[in-house]
């Protein structure tokens, strides 16, 4: 029970780094669109967003790799008290792990 509310915990710890790491890429990236009058969605919602739209090409792109070469994966896995598939929680945590990966290709470009 105490396993499962600490790995909960880490989960949305993660995933709130993630966002807000996502939040200051859109920012650097986004233009002002407010000289011009038009609405626009905040940073944190496109940044939730783009989380769940990573999240769900990463799933989509595992789920057809793992027909296509025919891997017999377990149905679920089961994580303290959390039970998932075990191609979702490996979509998840590329999506988490992602802003990082590209700030740190971005930097190794740089040099």
């Amino acid at each position: 029970m105490l396993s499962g509310i600490i790995l909960i915990v880490v989960i949305l710890l993660l995933v709130s780094i993630s966002v807000r790491e996502r939040v200051l890429l859109y920012r650097y990236r986004e233009k002002d669109w407010s000289a011009i009058g038009e609405g626009r969605s905040s940073p944190l919602s496109q940044a939730l967003a783009n989380l769940v739209g990573v999240a769900g090409g990463i799933y989509l792109s595992l789920v057809v790799i793992a027909t296509f070469i025919e891997v017999q994966l377990p149905e679920r896995i089961h994580l303290g008290g959390l039970s998932m598939e075990p191609l979702a929680a490996v979509s998840i945590l590329m999506a988490i792990a992602q802003p990082y990966m590209q700030r740190i290709i971005g930097a190794w470009r740089r040099i």
